[in-house]
């Protein structure tokens, strides 16, 4: 969510901590370094060339991410410092569909007094899509009003349905509830589904930041960040039109997001901040205008686990990077070739809020199954 309000948040969080020196990353060995300028998102164009998006535009990569060509504008309200704000996808026809935060119109107030958002609260989920491989964009679009933050990726189901997830500002008390948006004809028009709420009071609670991948039998399941010490789950069985198994999953967790990604083996791999550090308690904080109940901020180890039975069980978790007295969180998940997996934390710094140094490694499928499993 927005770094002016996190940055206030972890200022308060972490008072107590120390953090008048710099800790060293460590980064798991099965791990290897990524050779590329940026944090995606990306996607593979139809001869195989590497694609992502910036502030400036459209690029593409012809070798593997370590140049880019110069950029086709798309338009305004595009915002790279804000990870997690905007993802493309490369539908089977060959449609690039671009979902983002606009920014060109954003504004948050929160009344401190009443604990609600403000009226004039405004940061939409726009959408605009290119036939032609990028040359050109089209159909730019507000596909959700009012005001979202940050989403956990954007899918095609087997039907063909685009979908993405989104979190959404609601009141009365304030509080974020979540959706999907969904479209049948390639990003033209778009359609939502029911809300999702589970409750809470306050700026960064409720139901928060999903992510979501299609299952072996088409069934769609979302992971949701909560304050409740684990990801939620929900299962659509109607390809994102309705949500109605919605449960706690067996997945502790902070209050941060996850990636979920179905792999081209079928497996799916989730990256995420876990409740509390490998081997120690995370000290819960007590902040009324972020959470209704206490809530762990634990962002300074990334994790990461592989189901093979559709999210029923998952291998026990390792640790794939640490960065103590700062953060690696807001995950993104890229398969750039079948087993080669690229992750990305979209806030990498080496002290809270300060000194980014990026993050992005590649990690393989079959070592780290094996690794997992070992």
């Amino acid at each position: 969510m927005r770094k002016v309000k996190i940055s206030i948040l972890f200022l308060i969080v972490f008072l107590s901590f120390d953090y008048t020196s710099y800790a060293e990353r460590w980064i798991n060995p099965i791990a290897e370094p990524l050779q590329t300028s940026t944090n995606g998102p990306f996607v593979k164009l139809a001869d195989g060339t590497l694609a992502t998006v910036d502030k400036s535009g459209f690029r593409k990569s012809t070798d593997g991410g370590k140049t880019w060509s110069e950029p086709v504008f798309i338009c305004e309200g595009i915002k790279p410092e804000e990870p997690a704000s905007y993802y493309l996808i490369r539908t089977r026809n060959n449609t690039l569909i671009l979902i983002f935060l606009n920014f060109s119109s954003y504004k948050f107030e929160w009344d401190e007094t009443k604990k609600e958002p403000k009226e004039n609260c405004k940061l939409e989920v726009w959408s605009i899509r290119s036939i032609d491989e990028g040359k050109s964009w089209i159909d730019k679009q507000c596909i959700l009003s009012g005001y979202n933050t940050n989403f956990f990726g954007l899918i095609q189901t087997r039907t063909g349905r685009v979908i993405s997830a989104f979190d959404h500002i609601t009141t009365n008390p304030g509080r974020f509830i979540v959706c999907s948006v969904f479209s049948d004809d390639e990003g033209k028009t778009w359609q939502k589904s029911n809300w999702i709420d589970l409750g809470g009071h306050g700026h960064h609670d409720g139901a928060l930041e999903p992510t979501l991948a299609e299952l072996s039998d088409g069934k769609i399941l979302m992971l949701i960040r909560t304050n409740l010490d684990r990801l939620w789950q929900a299962i659509s069985e109607s390809d994102g039109k309705y949500w109605r198994t919605i449960t706690p999953s067996d997945l502790d967790a902070s209050s941060s997001p996850g990636y979920l990604l179905r792999l081209t083996s079928g497996r799916l791999v989730l990256v995420w901040n876990r409740l509390n550090p490998e081997g120690k308690n995370y000290p819960k904080s007590v902040m009324p205008q972020y959470t209704e109940n206490p809530a762990s901020w634990h962002r300074e180890e990334l994790s990461i686990s592989i189901s093979e039975d559709d999210g029923r069980t998952w291998l026990d978790p390792i640790v794939i990077a640490k960065q103590p007295n700062g953060q690696l969180s807001y995950p993104y998940l890229f398969e750039y070739a079948p087993g080669e997996i690229w992750i990305i934390a979209g806030f990498a710094f080496r002290k809270m809020w300060e000194d980014p140094e990026p993050f992005r490694i590649k990690i393989y499928e079959e070592k780290l199954l094996k690794k997992l499993k070992d």
